[in-house]
């Protein structure tokens, strides 16, 4: 079992940044691929971005290519997403996701384990 908690999230306005934390506790964190995911209301889970277990591979959504950043620290058990230029469509409740694979994964059915959400709101 895996809990996660997501932090970092907030009112930002267009063009500023932000980083989100998600801390992971309860079985070994470095064996589980990450991933961000984000949600608003009405529409499905988005997929933002992922990494493998040991950070070698990375993958993201088109639309957040350049502009945001996954990274993990195993030694801290902290994934983060570092979210520059943000735009007003990134406003969503964005989500921390484990997977049971070591290498990364888009699709929100292989994760396993998922964080509260955090929000966050890019004003225009």
């Amino acid at each position: 079992q895996v809990q996660l908690v997501e932090s970092g999230g907030g009112l930002v306005q267009a063009g500023g940044s932000l980083r989100l934390s998600c801390a992971a506790s309860g079985r070994t964190f470095s064996n589980n691929a990450m991933g961000w995911f984000r949600q608003v209301p009405g529409k499905e889970r988005e997929f933002v971005a992922a990494i493998s277990w040991n950070g070698g591979s990375t993958t993201y959504t088109d639309s957040v290519k350049g502009r945001f950043t996954i990274s993990r620290d195993n030694a801290k058990n902290t994934v983060y997403l570092q979210m520059n230029s943000l735009k007003p469509e990134d406003t969503a409740v964005y989500y921390c996701a484990a997977a049971s694979f070591y290498q990364v994964v888009v699709t929100s059915s292989e994760y396993n384990y998922w964080g509260q959400g955090t929000q966050v709101t890019v004003s225009s």
